[in-house]
């Protein structure tokens, strides 16, 4: 009877389980046997040993690949999902501007009607965008790099990651690129922004999952890595030479450039540093006339969708192709912009004898034609762009909708490139003689050095040359662009802040002080030049009655205490208002008419402080700032000239008193003399004083 019920429970496939045991599994016993029992090793083939030690090779493999924890894993998904958003965002917006295309072509011959359809589309895209995202959350508007910086720096700004953010970016800034060239802005920021969200929700789900505590150094890390695949969602891929190029190039290898020509390209970087200073200047300056302007304040405050719409309005009219839009080559989507920029052939050579007509349509083969009008000549247009897309960019980016401002900045400087580059065709038409060989210019080398240099410089960033690599699929070009990349960032580093500091300091983010390059005369100036000589000290064999004077006749917060009268030997410092304690609370075992003095008083509990941090007046206002204390703690002491500057924490350091330095005297703004108030607290507040 126990045999027929053990059978049934073999055939039920019943499995009782015991740990430690190696795939030991008692599945029952074979029918009509003696009652030995069967293990799955024999009922499910041969060789135990092999699948034995392949399952402890899966094991040990496991071990070693999660031992640093899911995140290899945890990375894949987020790879992935941006992926799949960044296809289904373009392939969705590709099909908008197709049809917005088809209905600007098949409208009409009607002026009319062909201006509201190349207007009005963009128009109600941009609202929609601002007002979908505006009201899921006020933290969807713009790039959100500014923000993530912020992050970065260790600032909690839960808002800024919260999931349902994500939405709302994603469908306004779907609805942002689907505006097409008219607005005239791109995508990277907000996908850099939109992947450290989902990094943010999987962290919170896996830390609620495996019920580990949050620690914020892994959070940091995976957020700066989510960011990288953010960028490398829009670019593709983190290098070039395993993707096909998004921008392919022809530029000839043998000899890409003549060695000559690094000058040009140097001063194509300083030119590119002065115009972005420019344009961060003016960018900066836009946004606090914005936000100060009575009228536009309460409009961006009360009536987000409305402004955009205006702004939105002011920019497509003006890129209407068959009025100013022509000019500014406005037919042409952002990628067929560096495409066209990027052509190795020079225009101007290329139009000198011929003077082909524009196309009704854009050319796929020969997009340069946009670029070319017989009223104006290449040198002409590539002008007139740079000029009316350095204030709309401007305009652009004061729109509260989701965008990115890093492609637009980086087609302004391949323009400038390529401006620099047709300019210097013309004055070298044959080219330049190097080692006796002539080798032509390409003017699409100076494009691709402009890009790298000019969006290098507004965003105070080298990597841009990466970048250019990545896109164009070419490294010949890497020694004049790296040249112009670090002299772009050399003036723009030492002039204005960079695009995405600027943002946070208008928007009043919490960031850490620009500080600027220290002046030379500040080594010149000493302590004594601008030391309070005129100050109170206590000696402990001051007598009571003249430390009660003392007490009641100043109201200075603490004294210096020194050994006694004569020698002033620096020992300590000593509150005033432990003093008054320590005097209103007269021992009874003090007889009448005693002669006390002030080390009688500090005998009975009134506590004295070391000072930490002495002032030669040879110490130069440089070694003073750099050797500043933070705020909150005691001011500074200065003492004998022949002690140099140097840490003190001893109570008996044998300095003699001099004088008093406050925070008065770091000010900028004042005069040096002994204008200053002692003691006081050092005010750490931004702009420094050098």
């Amino acid at each position: 009877m126990l045999l027929g019920k053990e059978t049934v429970l073999s055939r039920g496939s019943s499995q009782a389980f015991r740990a430690g045991d190696l795939m030991e599994e008692l599945v029952g016993l074979r029918e009509g046997s003696s009652g030995s029992p069967v293990t799955l090793q024999e009922l499910w083939g041969p060789c135990p040993r092999i699948r034995r030690g392949i399952r402890v090779g899966l094991e040990w493999l496991k071990l070693k690949l999660f031992r640093v924890g899911e995140d290899w894993y945890f990375l894949m998904i987020l790879g992935v999902l941006m992926a799949l958003i960044s296809y289904t965002m373009d392939f969705a917006v590709g099909r908008v501007v197709q049809a917005h295309m088809w209905l600007y072509r098949e409208i009409g011959d009607s002026h009319l009607l062909r201006y509201l359809s190349w207007t009005v589309y963009p128009v109600a895209l941009v609202s929609f965008s601002s007002g979908f995202s505006q009201s899921i959350t006020p933290f969807s508007g713009g790039s959100g790099i500014p923000e993530l910086k912020t992050i970065l720096s260790g600032v909690v700004l839960e808002d800024y990651l919260d999931i349902k953010n994500f939405g709302a970016k994603v469908v306004g800034l779907t609805c942002t690129l689907a505006a097409g060239s008219t607005i005239f802005l791109g995508k990277v920021g907000p996908f850099v922004h939109l992947s450290v969200m989902i990094a943010a929700y999987l962290g919170r789900v896996r830390t609620k999952t495996i019920g580990e505590s949050e620690n914020k150094i892994k959070q940091n890390e995976m957020l700066a890595a989510a960011a990288a695949v953010g960028v490398a969602t829009v670019f593709s891929a983190p290098f070039s030479e395993t993707i096909t190029p998004l921008y392919q190039t022809s530029f000839r290898v043998d000899v890409p450039f003549d060695l000559p020509e690094i000058f040009f390209f140097v001063a194509l970087g300083a030119i590119c540093g002065i115009v972005s200073c420019a344009y961060l200047f003016c960018q900066r300056t836009f946004l606090g006339f914005l936000k100060t302007n009575r009228f536009l304040s309460k409009l961006l405050a009360t009536s987000k969708p409305l402004y955009s719409a205006l702004a939105a309005l002011v920019l497509a009219s003006i890129t209407y192709p068959p009025g100013v839009g022509r000019f500014i080559a406005s037919r042409l989507s952002m990628r067929e912009h560096l495409n066209s920029l990027f052509d190795d052939n020079s225009w101007a050579l290329m139009t000198r004898n011929a003077s082909p007509a524009w196309p009704a349509e854009p050319d796929p083969q020969n997009l340069w034609f946009e670029w070319y009008h017989p009223p104006f000549t290449v040198l002409g247009t590539l002008s007139f762009f740079l000029i009316m897309k350095f204030w709309m960019l401007i305009l652009a980016t004061t729109i509260p909708i989701p965008a990115g401002y890093f492609m637009p900045i980086f087609i302004f400087g391949a323009a400038i490139g390529r401006l620099i580059g047709e300019a210097l065709s013309v004055a070298f038409p044959e080219g330049i003689i190097a080692g006796g060989v002539t080798n032509p210019i390409m003017p699409g080398g100076y494009a691709l050095a402009g890009a790298a240099a000019f969006s290098g410089a507004v965003t105070h960033t080298i990597s841009t040359a990466l970048l250019a690599f990545e896109l164009t699929g070419q490294i010949v070009h890497a020694l004049p662009v790296l040249m112009a990349v670090l002299m772009a960032n050399a003036i723009a580093q030492s002039c204005q802040p960079s695009f995405y500091d600027g943002t946070i300091i208008v928007k009043k983010l919490p960031y850490l002080p620009w500080i600027r390059g220290r002046n030379i005369s500040s080594h010149q100036v000493i302590v004594e030049h601008f030391m309070n000589g005129a100050i109170t000290t206590l000696a402990k064999d001051t007598p009571q009655e003249e430390v009660v004077k003392v007490v009641t006749s100043t109201d200075t917060a603490e004294y210096p205490l020194v050994e006694s009268t004569e020698s002033q030997i620096l020992v300590g410092t000593v509150r005033r208002a432990h003093l008054i304690q320590a005097l209103q609370a007269e021992p009874p075992s003090w007889a009448p008419g005693q002669q006390r003095c002030l080390q009688d008083i500090l005998a009975v509990g009134c506590p004295t402080e070391p000072v930490t941090l002495k002032l030669s007046p040879e110490t130069s206002l440089h070694q003073c700032f750099l050797n500043t204390p933070p705020p909150g703690t005691q001011p500074l002491r200065a003492v004998e000239p022949s002690v140099p500057l140097r840490d003190i924490s001893g109570p008996s350091c044998g300095l003699r008193v001099l004088g008093g330095v406050g925070e008065s005297d770091f000010q900028p703004n004042k005069p040096s003399g002994p204008k200053v108030s002692w003691p006081g607290k050092m005010i750490w507040d931004p702009p420094l004083p050098w």
